[in-house]
């Protein structure tokens, strides 16, 4: 019992200089460009993100739905919303970083017009309401106003994963439906594809 009371503190001390020394030892944090392409596990990030999107937008916008509408509506640009976009894939992808990357290139696209989302327009009307009751005359901004939209834009992520010996080949495809919001018609279907093959010493999802 003596020799354990006696070399007892000397164990608790090394390990202690064990666990500051592991403190110090810091990560290292190289800065890349955002728009660059980075790929370490093969999942869905934010370059796949960004890619589908811009090209699905240009493909929507280059369709002959968008050509019918102004001449049917006499030159009028028509108004787009987003709808819901559903993660279908076996892992987490952030919809809303997506969404995000498509709305971004359909305004910068000067094609069409955007309406704001359902969550949106809560969080405004209710400012609107505020408006009501303290704001001014001169810089109230009336109920009643707001303009509707001509098409929602919605779709589904997908996922297959096909793995053997140390090896697996992630499949990703994006459906998206431009949908007539006067008479539910499809107007246009647009599909993307991406494929990846990832090798490592042992595979895990």
């Amino acid at each position: 019992m003596k020799i354990i009371s006696r070399t007892l503190p000397i164990v608790l001390m090394c390990g202690a200089m064990l666990v500051v020394s592991g403190c110090k030892k810091g990560a290292t944090v190289q800065r890349v460009d955002a728009a660059s392409t980075t790929d370490l596990s093969g999942a869905w990030n934010d370059t796949d993100s960004r890619l589908v999107a811009k090209e699905m937008i240009q493909d929507v916008l280059s369709r002959p739905w968008l050509r019918k509408f102004t001449k049917k509506k006499k030159g009028a640009t028509p108004a787009v919303i987003i709808g819901r976009v559903r993660n279908l894939s076996h892992e987490h992808i952030n919809t809303r970083t997506f969404v995000n990357d498509m709305e971004k290139a359909l305004i910068n696209s000067g094609e069409v017009d955007f309406v704001a989302s359902s969550s949106e327009r809560r969080e405004i009307r209710a400012e609107r309401k505020d408006m009501d009751v303290n704001a001014s005359d001169a810089s109230r901004k009336e109920a009643g106003q707001e303009q509707g939209a001509d098409f929602m834009l919605k779709g589904d992520i997908n996922t297959i994963i096909d793995a053997a010996a140390g090896k697996h080949v992630r499949f990703y495809q994006v459906d998206l439906t431009l949908i007539d919001l006067v008479n539910n018609r499809k107007v246009w279907v647009g599909q993307k594809k991406i494929k990846k093959t990832v090798a490592r010493d042992s595979f895990r999802l």
